[in-house]
């Protein structure tokens, strides 16, 4: 029999304003069973966000002790002194250990989740002298943001055969808290008002014992009738009460040691790997990070939507954001995604890589494109356009293809609309990599080119020798205007290198004319103070640029890679005792404050480890010594081998927890820069760059002759001047008749009127070899796009 206790209501309603809890984590962990569909993560000593029944769905803030002693009122996180080790090499367990400053006590914590149900388990064991932990009282305090949100949560104190359970619930979801020891005294409260710490904090009793808080920012409270024993703490999660309550004692009822070895179990790898072993050979801590990375990468991936792979178990800077920050990290990113993906294939793993790129191919767009970032169920949360996360799937499916890790599965349909996708689209970007400017961008021009020549591929195995050659005409249009969009001849951050790649040439999306000179354009960039958002595009640089490198597409002896290096580094590169870092981009304002303060839509964009394994994949092509920076990326590690989306990189600020080198509040650990590490070490193992395309290196770094030059003029782009020698290529994607003229300027005029040849991607196309001198002019006597209708246009042909 369930019932409720009794009928008090807390006091104080409805709750301080929630707010989620550090996103810089000391560990996460779930059972490698998909029986068990929970996920853990912890900060400073204790749990912070449980995630249940999917990965993109926290159900909690925090989970702590709180300690009386002789009067005197401490919490884990904020009071003691905190060290969190794992337990394991493979198996994402931990020890936690929190002291007492002044050494009167340690609470001993091992944590795990149960390897065969949706509960997280926390034994403990308090240590002391006997006087003290006579005197010491210890206490439970959950704090629940069931589905996704601190606001309308409803706490209640329930007994279930004859024992005290504290549960929350919100929408149908449940929370049930029990031990193997009773609960003494149990209260609901509301956050701020009638929680267990404003009542412990008061005079260190616990005065208030009521039995529901409804529909607010709620609190669990509990007092441990411990006796000095070690016992088991679990904190379990169903689709209804009696599912939650049930849980959490049959997983209590399984002695915590033998739950702790079949955990352990779940995650050993099955036997020897020659893969993992030569990848182990190549790192420089004894493959504590690689061990680290792989279950990490492993752990992200949901047991429910098989093959969604999120970017972090994190919501960066949670500390100050409340529930309208419904999405952090934990959310698929196609490009972080993809990463993950390629790194377990360079693992060796070739089976969550499918299950990655079928999750994938299912979650497409009918238009073949992506959402910016979506729920693991494909609802999209945020809807800005990509084009490198249209591109990298298609790379991901080319890269199976080639391991022949593709099975049964046949990726072409979802390829195909890729790619279509990216041809239509671009060549500018609605958002770059960084995700906050449009335009034309290096890193997603590589990552267009290397997806078009790879869906080029795919055609040629389907014998479809027309779409190849239309895919690999467009790739190499882009390939061949690289230089033009993305390279100033005016660059001022380096004396004596004034032609670099830049990060972004900006462009309006909605301009079917954008100004496509690097020299002459500004950049707005965000996350700054507004006075201060306008700078040269010409002189903010990132290193997009060596994605040309890593694919295939530029030599990294190329001498403009060499002098964009320079500039790179005199720019953004930092040097820490952790490691050696580089910034994203000069004048990024996403990251902690000058002060060590939290990012709150202005600050500092900081150092991001994984820019140090882009780098190292650079050095490794150009034969360079790789060494310092694989020791760099162990070096940004923390204890537990979680590798920070960004690092420290000024001075020591103590009093707020920055230290050089160190992690930020930003997401850790982020399974991009993981993924990077991973593929690093399969890259030195191999010798040679994992992510490079060999038929990209054959067509653009070898001669070949009979190459024919493009401009493409479409309705997103209207390109007004053609070189002398190239063909002007008319493309849209409807079918359509056109009416052309060319006036070689001399006064002899070709005429003819000619229908599009509309090929398999949906999109129509029409060539026309204009003269040396003079202007071609064409209208579309026929078409489905009514802009086009009647409307006359100009391409000049111009001598360079």
């Amino acid at each position: 029999m369930t019932q409720i206790r009794g009928k008090q209501r807390a006091f104080g309603p409805y709750g301080t304003q929630p707010r989620w809890t550090q996103g810089n984590k000391d560990g996460v962990g779930t059972a490698y069973s998909t029986a068990s569909r929970v996920w853990f993560t912890l900060w400073n000593g204790v749990l912070t966000e449980l995630y249940f029944p999917t990965i993109d769905r926290p159900q909690t803030r925090d989970l702590q002790y709180l300690v009386t002693l002789n009067g005197e009122f401490l919490a884990e996180k904020k009071h003691l002194e905190s060290t969190t080790e794992r337990m394991w090499t493979h198996a994402l367990g931990y020890r936690v250990t929190n002291r007492d400053p002044q050494g009167r006590f340690e609470i001993v914590k091992e944590i795990i989740a149960s390897p065969l149900s949706s509960c997280v388990l926390q034994q403990t064991q308090v240590t002391g002298d006997d006087d003290i932990l006579n005197a010491l009282q210890l206490y439970v305090l959950c704090a629940p943001h069931i589905n996704v949100a601190g606001w309308g949560n409803n706490a209640q104190i329930l007994t279930v055969a004859g024992r005290t359970i504290l549960t929350a619930t919100r929408e149908g979801t449940w929370l049930a808290i029990a031990a193997t020891v009773p609960f003494a005294k149990a209260s609901a409260g509301y956050v701020g008002s009638s929680d267990g710490w404003q009542d412990l904090n008061d005079n260190a009793q616990m005065d208030y014992e009521a039995d529901r808080a409804v529909d607010g920012n709620t609190a669990l409270t509990a007092e441990l009738d411990w006796r000095r024993d070690k016992f088991t703490l679990g904190i379990a999660f169903g689709d209804c009460r009696h599912a939650a309550i049930t849980t959490v004692l049959q997983a209590l009822n399984e002695p915590f040691e033998d739950q702790k070895e079949q955990y352990r179990k779940q995650w050993e790898p099955p036997c020897c790997n020659d893969v993992r072993e030569a990848l182990v050979e190549q790192a420089q801590d004894d493959g504590k990070l690689y061990y680290t990375s792989l279950s990490l990468l492993m752990s992200h991936e949901d047991k429910t939507y098989h093959g969604a792979l999120i970017a972090s178990l994190a919501i960066p800077w949670g500390h100050i954001k409340g529930d309208e920050e419904d999405g952090g990290y934990h959310l698929v990113w196609v490009r972080d995604m993809v990463n993950s993906a390629r790194g377990l294939l360079a693992a060796g793993n070739r089976d969550t890589p499918l299950r990655a790129l079928i999750y994938l191919a299912t979650s497409q767009q009918p238009d073949g494109g992506f959402p910016q970032n979506f729920w693991i169920n494909g609802e999209g949360h945020w809807f800005g356009v990509q084009l490198d996360q249209v591109a990298l799937p298609i790379i991901l499916a080319y890269t199976l293809h080639c391991e022949e890790g593709l099975h049964q599965f046949d990726p072409y349909p979802m390829v195909e609309r890729a790619a279509s996708f990216l041809i239509e689209q671009g060549p500018a970007t609605e958002q770059e990599r960084w995700e906050e400017a449009s335009g034309y961008s290096p890193s997603t021009l590589a990552t267009s080119i290397a997806a078009l020549i790879c869906a080029a591929r795919f055609a040629h195995m389907r014998e479809e020798p027309e779409t190849a050659a239309f895919l690999e005409d467009y790739a190499d249009f882009l390939e061949d205007h690289l230089e033009a969009w993305t390279v100033t001849t005016e660059g001022t951050l380096l004396e004596g290198v004034p032609r670099h790649y830049i990060r972004v040439l900006p462009a309006d999306m909605d301009d079917p004319t954008p100004c496509e000179d690097p020299n002459k354009a500004t950049l707005y960039i965000i996350n700054r103070p507004q006075d201060d958002q306008a700078f040269p595009a010409k002189d903010v640089v990132d290193g997009g640029f060596l994605e040309l490198v890593r694919y295939g597409i530029r030599s990294p002896h190329d001498p403009l890679i060499v002098d964009s290096l320079k500039v790179l580094d005199a720019t953004l590169k930092t040097e820490t005792p952790s490691g050696i870092g580089w910034h994203r981009y000069n004048h990024d304002g996403y990251g902690q404050k000058d002060d060590g303060t939290a990012f709150d839509g202005t600050g500092t964009g900081r150092i991001w480890p994984l820019l140090s394994g882009e780098r190292a994949h650079y050095e490794l092509a150009a034969g360079h010594d790789v060494m310092p920076l694989v020791k760099s990326l162990e070096g940004f590690a923390n204890e537990t081998g979680m590798l920070p989306e960004q690092s420290w990189d000024t001075d020591d600020i103590p009093e707020a927890h920055m230290y050089l080198g160190r992690p930020t509040g930003s997401a850790m650990p982020l399974m991009w820069a993981h993924a990077e590490y991973i593929k690093l070490l399969r890259s030195l193992s191999d010798g040679q760059v994992f992510d490079t395309i060999p038929e990209l290196v054959e067509r653009y770094q070898q001669p070949r002759e009979n190459r024919r030059y493009l401009e493409v003029w479409k309705p997103t782009r209207r390109a007004t001047q053609i070189k002398p020698g190239y063909i002007l290529r008319v493309q849209v994607p409807d079918p359509f008749t056109l009416r052309w003229w060319v006036n070689d300027g001399d006064g002899q005029v070709q005429e003819a009127t000619q229908e599009a040849t509309m090929t398999p991607l949906g999109i129509a196309y029409l060539d026309i070899t204009p003269p040396e001198t003079g202007e071609i002019e064409f209208e579309f006597a026929s078409t489905e796009a009514k802009p086009l209708r009647g409307a006359r246009f100009a391409v000049q042909v111009k001598q360079a």
